[in-house]
């Protein structure tokens, strides 16, 4: 297993087994373990639980490290906040930590749907909820807040997904394909069966660099973004924060993920109904794109908002675009604050 995934860089961290998963796909996972942080406590009436699942890449530290705090709408003397990290992370079980027929490229095909359900499991008979305050997530994030909030409309209260859709669009399912081909053409990859992650090392550079182009804006390049952030060109952006940040990651977790994350989509519920999917939701709900995300668009996520039964429109502005869910533009943490804040305070 790679020194990457452990609690030292990523914890700390709960493993908890919620026994089998049967898969949308076909296949199962047998004792498949979530690994879960959580933080503050649960209150007598159980109604002041926060779920936040992760996106592409992401475990539950980076999700702690930019969202959770004292004072802020994400506040642990509030709230009991749990971050459960999606199968296939590294972290939950995954390509990375599995054996026999589930190690490395044998894993079994997983969608948000089967992360969904294994939440669900964990929340009602580990934590014993009938109820969520709030869903909230970025990205792929986003994607499991929808399927949460269509799948059990009576579970959630309010939903807050940020930068990411209900249903995925031709556009972005493209994109995720060349993320998974810069790392299948690698000659080291070998259909998935690779000694280490350092036999797939250009295939994660290539991978790395695509995110580089779409991750970041336009402005985010025109106003030279990579400056304040700390990195004198945009070179060194790339090989010491970008490369940097991928380079560790085990290959088949990431085309995993990246599998899941092209198909994610509500319809699904009602053979392909995108309105009636939608219409389903209970949750109140506050959309929120990253107003120059390239993925996830203001005009794809308008169009979704208009779908949600009393549901809201609440761009987050920033030019860093997607990968500003990196918490790197603090005025759109503070936007994304206040959101969250005046959501969390509305009486259901």
């Amino acid at each position: 297993m790679s020194i990457y995934y452990t609690q030292e860089i990523h914890g700390p961290y709960e493993l908890i087994n919620i026994g089998d998963l049967q898969l949308e796909e076909g296949g199962n996972i047998p004792n498949c373990m979530l690994a879960v942080a959580t933080f503050g406590e649960l209150n007598p009436e159980k109604d002041n639980a926060i779920l936040i699942p992760t996106w592409y890449s992401g475990t539950n530290k980076i999700m702690e490290q930019v969202y959770i705090g004292e004072g802020r709408a994400l506040d642990p003397s509030e709230y009991f906040i749990i971050i459960v990290n999606q199968i296939g992370n590294g972290l939950s079980t995954s390509p990375s930590n599995s054996s026999g027929s589930l190690k490395g490229a044998r894993f079994p095909l997983v969608r948000i749907g089967d992360d969904v359900r294994a939440q669900h499991r964990l929340l009602t008979e580990h934590y014993g909820l009938e109820s969520l305050a709030l869903v909230f997530g970025g990205s792929m994030g986003a994607q499991q807040t929808y399927e949460w909030a269509v799948r059990y409309p009576d579970f959630v209260k309010r939903a807050a997904p940020l930068a990411g859709l209900a249903k995925n669009t031709e556009h972005d399912f493209i994109f995720a394909e060349t993320l998974i081909e810069a790392i299948e053409s690698d000659s080291g990859f070998k259909e998935g069966f690779y000694n280490s992650r350092h036999g797939v090392k250009e295939g994660l550079e290539r991978h790395a660099k695509l995110w580089t182009v779409m991750g970041w804006s336009t402005d985010f390049f025109a106003q030279k973004r990579h400056k304040e952030l700390g990195h004198a060109t945009i070179r060194d952006f790339v090989n010491d924060f970008m490369v940097e940040y991928f380079s560790p990651m085990d290959p088949n977790n990431l085309l995993r993920m990246a599998w899941k994350w092209q198909r994610g989509d509500v319809s699904r519920h009602t053979a392909g109904d995108l309105a009636a999917a939608l219409g389903r939701i209970k949750a109140k709900t506050f959309v929120m794109p990253i107003t120059h995300d390239m993925f996830f668009t203001v005009n794809d996520c308008r169009a979704e908002q208009h779908l949600i039964p009393g549901s809201e429109f609440r761009p987050v502005a920033s030019i860093d675009g997607h990968l500003g869910l990196f918490g790197t533009d603090e005025e759109m943490m503070h936007q994304l604050d206040e959101y969250l804040d005046e959501l969390l305070s509305i009486n259901l």
